[in-house]
This record gives structure tokens, C-alpha cells and sequence, in this order.
């Protein structure tokens, strides 16, 4: 007979709760309003009392949402998963893996992992320095976010201004180093 999903979650609270009472972390059990009995109880169990609660109809548990939790772990997976996207979109535009480290502390074994499971042509050595009207137009991209953003420059920042001038995030990431440390050109091209 198979179980009801019912007793799937009793089944996965008592295992939960046998590990808690292996690790000595009686305090988990108290929180799950589990007494001095219901912790004797829980001792006593074999492996078969276990796996019998899946045939059983009683549900002995008492869920309840706790939302002081709940909503900051949402916005935490959230971000996480924005964080993934940003990522994966910057490989896909052939991102350099020295700004993936440098923006979300990325190893270089997990950058090659990534990029050969989402770049079909990944450029190959080092990128090509822009003409000196694409130079220009990077310039005004890069000078038009950094008034308009009161953070430092992020992922999208990065992936606004490849949507914008067309040149690779290569090319844009080693460029606007050069210019941080070297002096940039102004908005005629000339450097």
C-alpha cells in the first residue's frame, strides 16, 4: 500500500527528530514541542516502527509557516537565483573569468565549467582593443552609468554596455581597467 503524502511528512519529521536525538540536540526537539516522553519515545523506535508510519492514516504534527523566516529565505533564494542568471548571461556574452571572480568570487574550474556548458565559440586568447570609434562609444556607455549609478559597477552594468556598443565583455572589462588605471580618452576618441 503506498503512503499517504501525509505520512511521508511524518515520516521525514521523525527522521529529522532521530537525527536531532543522535546529534544530542535536544534543543531542535524541544522546538518541535517534543517532551521528556515523546523523547523516550523516540529512543525506544526501530527502524521498522519508522517505515510502518508510512502505512498509517494519523498525522500527528502541527505545521505552521513561520513568516519571520519564511519571507527572508525567499528573498535570500531569490537573490541567489538572480545572481546565477547574472552569471550565466555574462559567460554567455563571453565574460572574462578574472570578472567573474572579481564580481561574485567565482573559482576558475567552476568559470571552465560553466563556459563550456554555455558558450558554443568562446573566444580564445587575448580580446582585440576596440577602433577608435567603438572606444569612444564604451566611453559615453560606461560615463553615461557611472553618473546614472550610485554603486560601483556590477554584472548588469557590464551587460548593459555590451547591449549597447555591441563590443565583447572581454574587450569592455580589460578596456575600462586600462582606462581606471591608466587615464581614459575623452568623448571625441582621442586618448
Amino acid at each position: 500500500m503506498e503512503g499517504s503524502k501525509e505520512a511521508e511528512l511524518v515520516m521525514a519529521v521523525l527522521m529529522y527528530a532521530v537525527r536531532c536525538l543522535l546529534e544530542g540536540d535536544e534543543a531542535a526537539l524541544h522546538d518541535m514541542n517534543f517532551g521528556p516522553k515523546e523523547i523516550a519515545a523516540l529512543r525506544d523506535m526501530k527502524l521498522g516502527d519508522l517505515c510502518r508510519v508510512e502505512s498509517m492514516r494519523a498525522h500527528c504534527l502541527a505545521i505552521a509557516l513561520n513568516r519571520d523566516v519564511y519571507w527572508p529565505m525567499v528573498a535570500n533564494l531569490r537573490e541567489h537565483r538572480e545572481s546565477e542568471e547574472l552569471q550565466h548571461a555574462l559567460i554567455k556574452a563571453d565574460a572574462p573569468q578574472e570578472m567573474l571572480q572579481t564580481l561574485f568570487g567565482m573559482r576558475p574550474r567552476e568559470f571552465t565549467r560553466l563556459r563550456h556548458s554555455l558558450v558554443t565559440n568562446p573566444g580564445i586568447g587575448r580580446p582585440r582593443d576596440p577602433d577608435d570609434a567603438a572606444a569612444a562609444q564604451l566611453w559615453l556607455a560606461w560615463k553615461a552609468i557611472e553618473r546614472d549609478s550610485e554603486r560601483p559597477l556590477d554584472g548588469s552594468h557590464y551587460l548593459a554596455m555590451h547591449a549597447k556598443t555591441g563590443i565583447s565583455l572581454r574587450t569592455i572589462w580589460r578596456q575600462i581597467h586600462r582606462w581606471d588605471a591608466y587615464g581614459g580618452l575623452d568623448v571625441s576618441g582621442a586618448r
